[in-house]
């Protein structure tokens, strides 16, 4: 239930395509929730199915049209009532722990190979967390700008602290696992001096 809830989290904000839809989905939510357009366009299709969604064909170039996608109010109950349920949490698949629990079995360098590309991965997704934060708190933030501007005054302020509060986290987490993955290292050179 998670992508339909993510796409509606994009959509009341206001009316979009699938494409403008997977533009925007990269570039905020996918940031929480991965999903290529090969699952964003069947969801659309089943939340138009649902009733959550209406859709219309606009205009695009000189012949053809487009679908762009409302959220209708059963959308907007749908998505408030996921919103006030809490979380059912999935049970977890986390490759790089699980390869970490069998690290005797690869070649020392292999080990170190796989740790440094761990702490890599998390130092990019910092870096970007790290610039998202930055263009929160300094106004710059389109998506969140788009947001702000469909949002009553009263509640601007709670809107932007809460997306902040959501890229704190991701900090948080990525900075977990870059030190956990620098221990690593530091065991595996402690192992196989």
């Amino acid at each position: 239930m998670s992508l339909p809830n993510a796409l509606l989290a994009l959509l009341v904000v206001e009316p979009m395509t699938g494409y403008d839809l997977h533009k925007k989905f990269e570039s905020s939510v996918g940031h929480v929730w991965h999903a290529p357009d090969s699952q964003i366009y069947p969801a659309l299709k089943r939340m138009e199915a649902n009733g959550l969604l209406e859709g219309e064909d606009i205009p695009w170039g000189p012949r053809g049209t487009k679908r762009q996608y409302h959220v209708t109010a059963a959308g907007r109950e749908a998505f408030t009532s996921w919103m006030n349920t809490p979380l059912e949490y999935a049970r977890t698949r986390d490759p790089a722990h699980l390869k970490a629990a069998y690290l005797e079995w690869a070649e020392p360098e292999a080990a170190r190979e796989q740790l440094r590309a761990h702490i890599d991965h998390h130092a990019g997704l910092l870096e970007q967390w790290r610039e998202t934060v930055k263009e929160i708190e300094d106004g710059t933030s389109t998506m969140l700008n788009r947001r702000l501007a469909h949002t009553s005054a009263a509640d601007q302020e709670k809107t932007r602290a809460y997306k902040l509060f959501t890229y704190e986290g991701l900090m948080s987490q990525a900075e977990a696992e870059i030190a956990w993955a620098k221990r690593g290292l530091t065991l595996i050179d402690r192992l196989n001096d």
